[in-house]
This record gives C-alpha cells, structure tokens and sequence, in this order.
C-alpha cells in the first residue's frame, strides 16, 4: 500500500515539464531513489554531466579514477545494500571500460544500470571520435542493453532499466545516449516500470514442486543443504535458519552463499568447492537428498559432473529457469524465489535430527583442522599465514565486519576463515574471478553501509590493477581499511604452477614498490607488519581507526591453500597437503 508521500511522489512524476534529455535522465534517477552514482566524465557524456552539477544537493556523484572501479564500486554498494547500483560513462574508451565490471556483474547476479554516452545519432556507425559498438560489444555481458536516439524515450527506457536490473535474478543493464539526445528537449513525465511483455522475472512455486521436495525431504537419512548467494538477493536468510533447524539438516554454503547464515551456526558445516572444507565437499558424494537452495552448480563446486552427488536425488530451489538442469540433472525442481519457495516448503517438513550423520561431517572437521587449520590460524612456524591475519580481524572486528575480497589465494582464505554474524558480509568476485575488484567494491560497500566497518582484502598483485582507486578514497574521505597480504607472488598461479607444472614459476615472481609510502603519497594512516609480535595491535589500530587505513602484511612467500581439489577431478579428491 502506498504512502500519501509516495503518491504525492507518483502524482508529482506524472507532471509533465519541458526539459533536456540531459535533465531528463537526472530527474529518472532522482526517480528510482538513486542518490549515489560512480562514474568518470568524457565528451560524449558531458550534458549529463553539467545536470549533475545542478543536482549536487540530491544526486552524490563518486569521481573513480578508472571507469571500471565505477562499476566494481557500484557492485560494492548493490551488494551490500540491497538497492541497485550505478555508474556512468563517455563513448568509446570509457564504455569499453566498463566491460569487466559489467561481466562481474552479470555472472554474479548483481543489479547494476551502467549509462554511457555516445556520438550523436547522425554520426553512429561512420567511426567518429571515441564511437564504439559498445551495444554490440556488451550483449553477452548484459541482462539487457539499449541505444536511446532520440530523448523522448529516455523515461520508458530507463524505468525498464532499473526494473529488468532488480527484478528476478538481478544483472546488469547498459542504457546507451547519443549525445544529440541529451541535447534534445522534452515534455518529461516518469512512471516507474512495474513489468515487461514476455519476461517473467520470478515465477510463481508449483505446490507440487513443493510437495515433491517436501516429501523427499522428510524420507532422507543424509541429506546435505547447499546454498547460495539466491538466498541472499532473495532476502530469504530467515526461512534459510527456519528449514535448517527444523529438519535438522546440515547446511554447506557457496562463496557467495556465505553469511547468508550465522558462520558459527552449529549445522553450517562449510563451504563447498576447490578450496572448501574437507568434509561437505567429501560427504557430497555419500549424501542421499542434495538440496541446493539459490546455487547454481558452478564448476568449481562440483568439480568433475561425471562423479557429482551421483548416489543423491537432487532438489533445486532456483528462481532461473536456465540453470535447472544446465550443470546437474534435478530430480525435483522448484522454480521461484527462495524466500517466497521456503516460506511453502517449511510447514511441509518435519522436525528431525540427523545426528550421526552430522557426526560425520565432525569427524572430517577435525582431520581437517589437524592437517592444515590449525597450521593456517595457529602457525608455529616463523613466517605469517593468510589465515592467522584472518582470524584477527575476526577478533578485532567482533565477526562484525564486511569483508571485501579480491581473487586469488586471499579470496580462499578469506571465505574459508573470515567469521560473519549478518548477512551481506562478504562480497567478492565469484564468477568472473576479476583481479583488482575488491579495493573499489570496498569503496561502493562502505558507502552502501556507513554503519558497519568494511576491510578489504586483497594480494599484491590485484591490488595494483586498481590502485589508483586510493585517490578516490583520499579524495571522498572513505573510511575504507584495506589489508594487503603481501607474498610477493601472484599466489594463486604460482601454487597451480608448484603443483601441476613441476615448479616452473613462469611470470608470477612480483617486484612490487613501497606500498606504504605510495599509500601515505594519499594521505592515508599506513602500517607495515613483518613479524607476529606486531600483527595484533596493528590489526586492532586499524579497526579502531575512523579513518582510511593501509594495512601491509608480509607473509610467507611460497604457502599453498588446502584443502584444493585440483581442476576437473571429483570432489572426493580432495588434497588436503
């Protein structure tokens, strides 16, 4: 039910008042709520520009240094959130730029609407000055994209824009303006988009689905919960805690699954994939019911198909129908939104216990924990771990903080020991795997949540891909801490090369700067820890600190992350050394 404010707001819209395309595109932002863009400006983009200026006082534009830390600092914000994110950018080089982040987003279901400026409609196609086919170029990284020629269809399109962008399974939409449309005048009215012909973003659960489900649910006797980020974008982490308490069953998470529940809940077992634990990756395999709640069995959960859960009936609670069946055969599967789906099932299902089948997963924990956790957050030896800087931060922070990770062996670290108590705490790059990501997203994610201290955690070699986002952060005051763990490799490529490739380091040894001076050079507070004495009190001055901080941990060259099962072998392989 509407709000008097918000019919007034809806009345006020229907007005119609002659104004630029330019001013147009401001008032339909103003429109959907938005009130923080990210961006860099160019030629093709400069009419939209100039109405930001006069909009300053509503409209909080975030200067990036780089067009793709405007997209990752808009997945940053969208993701933690909650509301859709925005950047915005000139033709030719600058949309180019934003191809990365569009691709992130696409994959990792973020909402995002990215608007790029473009020559002018009687110059498109005659390779003009900063021109690119940046529709052409970015269809397969979009959810949907758009050329607008003429402003009058400015407010349809950009309504739609935002609708396709939150609605369903979220993406990102790119809304192309030619420049003589930013220019041309209109009789501006705006009605936000409440559906579109032939798309429907979330379908309705079938009750058969459910009882379906329901009933294999209630016959299991080692049934194992895998979920995903889709509980998250479906605000469903509630009926998530409900289903998994009352039918007792152990519940495992993805990457970006993670924090959609409590990490300490006693029936959260893990994570699953490459890098996850030892025993749901292990038990995957021994299982009877998988029930895979707003995941999408991506490769690196379910190593090789040919020997995934093949013992297991399969439940897949999914709100896109191109994922039911694409990776692995659902003997049931219930289309819709998680929430909407488990608020159905959970009456359904009994209460019960599974203890000693719980058990299991125990008992492989404590493998694990001997063979390689302990060493990883209790080292004994002299150079620092990954994980110990970790844990650290979980003490400093109380579990409380977002984490924003970059890809690498710091990414694993980081979801397999980073300790959450709310959801939309961690935020990285599952998909795409995008080196460079997490020092902008850390940007976009503290602005979406000021309340909440976020730490960003990134390797020494992505760090530099987007380290000119520093200015951004000196320039707006953000009050980002960023953690570089620093093992003067590219981590990652250079454990595959230790393993699969007999040692042969070709191209991952870094000769990297002074990162300190260069992040003093930005007027931020930076320490430098290379031994254990100094890492507790420099993590808790940086958390303690209401300013941006610069944290560079020195850590052992050449460790490895496991467990690893290696590229295309079954999750029973798993290494644990």
């Amino acid at each position: 039910m509407q709000t008097a404010k918000e019919k007034k707001v809806l009345k006020e819209n229907k007005k119609s008042i002659r104004i630029s395309g330019a001013e147009a595109i401001i008032h339909c932002l103003l429109a959907e709520k938005v009130d923080l863009i990210y961006g860099y400006p160019g030629g093709a983009i400069m009419p939209v520009y100039d109405e930001l200026y006069k909009f300053q006082d509503r409209l909080q534009h975030i200067l990036t240094r780089h067009e793709q830390g405007a997209t990752h600092a808009a997945q940053g914000y969208a993701r933690v959130s909650g509301r859709v994110g925005v950047a915005i950018a000139t033709s030719g080089p600058g949309a180019t730029n934003l191809v990365t982040g569009l691709a992130d987003a696409q994959i990792d279901s973020t909402a995002m609407v990215c608007i790029t400026g473009q020559v002018p409609r009687h110059l498109l196609g005659s390779d003009a000055f900063q021109e690119t086919d940046i529709i052409g170029i970015s269809t397969p990284v979009t959810k949907w994209n758009y050329q607008i020629t003429r402003a009058s269809e400015i407010p349809e399109i950009m309504a739609k824009a935002f609708f396709i962008a939150r609605s369903g399974r979220p993406g990102p939409v790119l809304i192309d303006i030619t420049k003589n449309a930013q220019f041309e005048e209109i009789d501006f009215s705006y009605e936000t988009c409440k559906s579109v012909r032939s798309y429907r973003p979330s379908p309705a659960p079938k009750l058969e689905a459910i009882l379906a489900a329901a009933s294999l649910i209630n016959k299991a006797k080692k049934p194992l919960i895998v979920y995903g980020q889709g509980v998250i974008l479906g605000h469903a982490e509630e009926q998530l805690k409900q289903f998994v308490e009352k039918s007792g069953i152990p519940a495992a998470w993805t990457i970006l699954g993670l924090s959609a529940m409590d990490t300490s809940h006693p029936l959260n077992v893990g994570m699953v994939g490459m890098h996850g634990n030892y025993g749901p990756n292990m038990l995957t395999n021994e299982c009877d019911l998988l029930i895979a709640i707003g995941m999408r069995f991506d490769d690196r959960v379910t190593g090789s198909l040919d020997t995934y859960a093949k013992q297991a009936k399969v439940i897949h609670f999914e709100i896109d129908p191109a994922e039911i069946d694409k990776n692995v055969h659902a003997d049931v599967a219930v289309l819709g939104d998680a929430r909407k789906s488990l608020e159905l099932l959970i009456p359904m299902v009994e209460e019960n216990t599974h203890n000693s089948w719980l058990a299991k997963f125990k008992s492989y924990y404590d493998i694990e924990f001997d063979t390689v956790i302990k060493n990883d957050l209790h080292p004994t030896k002299e150079g620092l771990t990954m994980g110990e800087v970790i844990e650290e931060i979980n003490l400093a922070s109380d579990c409380k903080a977002v984490i924003v990770s970059d890809v690498g062996q710091h990414q694993m670290i980081a979801c397999r020991y980073a300790r959450f108590k709310q959801s939309k705490s961690n935020i990285t790059s599952g998909g795409l795997g995008t080196m460079g990501f997490a020092l902008p997203a850390a940007i976009g994610a503290k602005m979406g949540a000021m309340d909440r201290e976020v730490v960003a955690i990134i390797g020494d070699g992505g760090y530099q891909m987007t380290i000119q986002e520093l200015a951004t952060i000196f320039q707006n005051k953000t009050p980002v801490k960023i953690v570089v763990l620093n093992n003067e490799h590219l981590g990652m490529v250079r454990q595959w090369q230790e393993l699969f490739f007999e040692g042969r380091y070709a191209s991952t040894v870094m000769t990297n700067p002074d990162f300190v001076k260069i992040a003093e050079g930005y007027h931020i507070e930076a320490v430098r820890v290379k031994d254990r004495k100094d890492l507790k009190p420099a993590v808790q001055a940086m958390i303690a600190s209401s300013e941006p901080f610069f944290l560079e941990v020195r850590v052992e060259k050449e460790d490895n992350v496991f467990p690893m099962i290696p590229s295309g072998a079954s999750v029973s392989d798993i290494r644990l050394k």
